[in-house]
Parts: C-alpha cells; sequence; structure tokens
C-alpha cells in the first residue's frame, strides 16, 4: 500500500535547541517539514497568543526557523503567512522535557501547539517523555513516527488532538500503547516565598501536585505501567451535563433565553 505524502509542521514549547525538538525532526528526515519553535523556552505558556507586539522570526543555521514568540504563535504564524505556503497536513508539539499528563494538559505550551493545529484545521499530536531529566528521545521519536504513519494510512478527523505521553525507557521496554483518559492531581504547593539579590522579595510558582485519580484508564495509570498514553482532546470545555442545573440556578435571577 503506498502511504500517501504529507507536509508536517513541527513545533514545541522548550525552544528551538531543546534536544526533543531535533529528535522529532530527526524521526522525520526525508519528509516535506516546517520547523518553527520558540527562541526559548516557554514551557507553561498554554494558548498564549502575542498581541501587544510584533513577532521577529529567524532562521537557525541548521535551518530550523524560530520566534520570539509562544508556541502558538510558532503555529499560528506557520498556518498563517502565506511565506510557508503550503500549508501543512498535519501538526506535531514536541517531544517535550518532561510528561503532560492529567491537569498538566492546561497549561502546557506542547499541547498548544496541537490545540492551535486544531483550530487551524488540522489533525495534530503532543509528544511527551516522562520523568523530570528524560533520556530517552530515540523512544520517543520512534513512537512520533508510528502514529504518524498509522494517520497516514487511516486518517483521523481533521478535529483530532491526541495528547502522548511516552515512558523514559528504551522501545524494547515499552509494553504497548493504552488509550486513557486525563487523570487529575493534587493541588500545586504554595508559592515559595525568597528574596532576590537585592533583598526584594519575589515568589516562585509551586511544584505540580502529586497523582490523585490514577485509576487503570488514566494517563498516569499507563506511564507508571509503561505504557505509550495516547488521549483524544477537545476543544470545546462546555460541561454540557451541568447546563439545566445553571439554568435552574440562574431562573430566579430574571428573564433568559431557552
Amino acid at each position: 500500500m503506498t502511504i500517501p505524502p504529507m507536509r508536517l509542521l513541527i513545533s514545541n514549547d522548550d525552544g528551538y535547541l531543546a534536544p526533543g525538538l531535533a529528535a522529532l525532526v530527526q524521526a522525520f528526515q526525508g519528509e516535506d517539514l516546517l520547523v518553527i519553535a520558540p527562541e526559548r523556552n516557554c514551557s507553561g505558556a498554554s494558548n498564549s497568543l502575542t498581541i501587544d507586539r510584533p513577532l521577529r522570526l529567524q532562521r537557525a543555521p541548521n535551518g530550523f526557523w524560530f520566534i520570539d514568540g509562544t508556541p502558538t504563535d510558532c503555529v499560528h504564524l506557520a498556518m498563517t503567512a502565506a511565506e510557508f505556503s503550503p500549508l501543512p497536513d498535519l501538526v506535531l508539539g514536541g517531544i517535550n522535557a518532561g510528561e503532560n499528563l492529567g491537569d498538566d494538559v492546561l497549561y502546557s505550551g506542547t499541547v498548544a501547539v496541537a490545540m492551535e493545529g486544531r483550530m487551524m484545521g488540522r489533525a495534530s499530536l503532543a509528544i511527551s517523555l516522562a520523568g523530570s531529566t528524560p533520556r530517552h528521545y530515540d523512544t520517543a521519536a520512534r513512537v512520533a513516527r508510528l502514529l504518524v504513519d498509522r494517520m497516514r494510512r487511516s486518517p483521523l478527523p481533521p478535529d483530532t488532538i491526541l495528547n502522548v505521553n511516552v515512558p523514559d525507557v528504551r522501545f524494547d521496554e515499552l509494553r504497548g500503547f493504552a488509550v486513557t483518559r486525563l487523570g487529575v492531581r493534587h493541588p500545586a504547593s504554595p508559592v515559595v516565598r525568597t528574596t532576590d539579590p537585592r533583598g526584594r522579595p519575589v515568589w516562585w510558582v509551586g511544584a505540580a501536585g502529586a497523582p490523585q485519580d490514577i485509576a487503570p484508564d488514566t494517563d498516569f495509570h499507563a506511564i507508571r505501567s509503561r505504557y505509550v498514553s495516547v488521549t483524544p482532546l477537545q476543544v470545546d470545555l462546555t460541561r454540557h451535563g451541568a447546563l439545566d442545573t445553571v439554568r435552574t440556578w440562574m431562573h430566579t435571577l430574571g428573564p433568559s433565553s431557552e
């Protein structure tokens, strides 16, 4: 079976010099690639878009493009600037240094790459390598390649967002793939107050909370069990089951449209 060609957009939130980005690009050498990443680490940037100043685009010696903006800026620029025509068929974010599990997806710039790709009408994947100091980027890159090749043979709908987390082990140590739901973390640690060299108070954001919901169908459980976690995400954050409850709750405030 002939695999149809695809143009791939690759970005990340760790910056254009990150080892995860290089590993992901290496996995797709020979493909039609467009690589645009932030010039610095933007971890935790979520879906932020720069609207208070222009963006500056530069090209690195290795051919990667980089901008003084956010991960979302990178995808938005790649998908809307005439310089980067034709449009990519698929958007890849990663490989992130560290997992994006459960509540992390609300803050993750890696996941934001995939979300912006979906907003622009393209199926997208966010790929993260678990661990505080991950090493096996080749494993995550190989997983990404397998998933993209699968999408070539059997395309998913254009509104698809897959959040992929890979255990930090050798590829032959993986136990397989698991389709999961997002788990839930405990609340984050409190901010840490300290002082700068001039004695002025500063605050560091506290560490993420430990896993709370680690049921067998969650992404947390999959990673702990050495499975690749594949979680389909959606942009619609509406809590549809609560609409009637809120309508009833609002009823006494005055007229409303049903």
